[in-house]
């Protein structure tokens, strides 16, 4: 364990008049030939004492990565298993239009603007498409089944979050499709 100084306050910290306020910043450090380590630095700043120097902690942990249950290898599990995660990321419904507020007309390339979409919120929260543990689909029309398969496969490849597809009407017309996802790191 790795205990430094840290001085409380400047931009990084919330200052509150709580009795303390507690916060983690991860850090992934990867060490060749060796399993990676999540560290996460635990800072706590009494909300009366904000500005002062306060121990913060650097606790070494292995990284725990997600595991697919019965993958059924069209990218996609029955169940996927996850170990003491430090994040969670729920992904809200993302839908095929793009920043210009376009619409693509096929199914496919409507498919592929969502995937693209979920990616950016994964990222935006540190994450990739790696570590999605549940996906949930919703087409707007059976026929859509097949083009769905190929377009996650071509996205996923290997990866197998546990899957849900329902048949439903979407929201706008217009949209042939629209997914939400869970994600765990």
């Amino acid at each position: 364990m790795n205990v430094k100084n840290r001085r409380c306050g400047g931009p990084a910290v919330h200052r509150t008049l709580e009795p303390a306020v507690a916060f983690a910043l991860p850090v992934v450090v990867n060490r060749p030939g060796l399993p990676s380590l999540h560290l996460s630095r635990r800072i706590v700043c009494a909300g009366g004492l904000a500005g002062l120097t306060v121990p913060s902690i650097a606790i070494a942990r292995p990284a725990m990565p997600n595991r697919a249950i019965n993958p059924t290898g069209v990218s996609y599990a029955q169940a996927q298993l996850v170990e003491a995660p430090t994040r969670w990321l729920f992904v809200s419904g993302q839908i095929p239009v793009d920043e210009k507020d376009r619409v693509p007309a096929g199914f496919e390339d409507q498919c592929r603007l969502v995937w693209r979409n979920i990616e950016k919120q994964l990222l935006a929260g540190g994450m990739s498409l790696q570590d999605l543990v549940k996906v949930t689909v919703f087409l707007s029309r059976r026929q859509y089944r097949a083009a769905n398969y190929k377009v996650r496969h071509e996205v996923l490849g290997g990866h197998s979050p546990a899957l849900t597809i329902i048949i439903a009407g979407i929201y706008d017309e217009a949209w042939l499709l629209e997914i939400e996802a869970i994600a765990a790191a």
